[in-house]
């Protein structure tokens, strides 16, 4: 399977940390776009990620299989991210049901 994030989400660098991403999410529901027009609150969520989320995150353009995600987060973080396969299908996992990723 292959993980690709929406169209409509962007990775930016984080501007704290440059080595780490943050996921922009346009707010674009009915509540959201009047919370954003009469409450004056930001048009876009920013959802900062840590150096795993960053490094996976980066991997799930439509291109990397979950497999191969894997290899790359073991041969970049070593023992740090072990078990890498339980922790990385969990995170995409979760990532999925935030509704942020599509499989291919």
């Amino acid at each position: 399977m292959i993980p690709a994030l929406k169209p409509s989400l962007t990775l930016e660098s984080n501007p704290d940390n440059p080595e780490l991403l943050q996921l922009v999410i346009p707010r674009t529901s009915l509540l959201e776009k009047f919370s954003v027009r009469f409450l004056k609150q930001p048009p876009y969520l920013r959802i900062r990620l840590d150096r795993l989320g960053s490094f996976v995150l980066a991997r799930c353009n439509g291109k990397h299989q979950v497999e191969q995600i894997q290899q790359q987060v073991a041969e970049r973080f070593g023992e740090e991210a072990e078990p890498v396969l339980p922790r990385l299908l969990k995170f995409l996992e979760m990532v999925e049901a935030n509704g942020w990723i599509n499989w291919k």
